[in-house]
């Protein structure tokens, strides 16, 4: 499981150093592709192929399914880790999320997301004022 908030940098030519942490449920190989919210979304091979497999099952014949496979595919690369621990974020996903030099790396569950600084930050204040309602809808503790 992926938890957790970290600050980094990524570097003139692409490269981003993730959490050790993260790296170690990443594994040496992962998919990296564009997310929802203008981040991009990060997952080990096994939760990858399980993704595919339920969104191979969306009716290609549907619009709106179509669109989403595309936008999720086409985005998607493989990627490995430099000596450094590091990853090479390709161009366009870089433009995708708007990174540029500040990011936020942060793990959520099954997946790991990497976001600008400046996007998080905007994201986070403006959805913090909704969470307790979002969680109310959504989710039930069983307190």
């Amino acid at each position: 499981m992926f938890m957790g908030e970290y600050q980094h940098s990524i570097d003139d030519k692409g490269r981003l150093t993730i959490p050790a942490k993260f790296r170690e449920g990443l594994g040496q190989s992962f998919v990296v592709t564009r997310g929802l919210d203008q981040c991009l979304f990060v997952y080990p091979m096994d939760e990858w192929k399980a993704l595919e497999e339920r969104l191979k099952s969306l009716p290609f014949t549907k619009a709106d399914a179509r669109a989403f496979t595309r936008f999720f595919f086409s985005g998607a690369t493989e990627c490995e880790w430099d000596k450094q621990g590091r990853v090479n974020i390709p161009p366009t996903l870089r433009e995708h999320a708007g990174i540029q030099k500040e990011c936020v790396v942060i793990g959520v569950s099954n997946r790991v997301e990497i976001w600008s600084k400046e996007k998080w930050e905007s994201y986070f204040e403006g959805a913090e004022d909704s969470f307790s309602e979002i969680a109310e809808k959504l989710v039930d503790f069983g307190f």
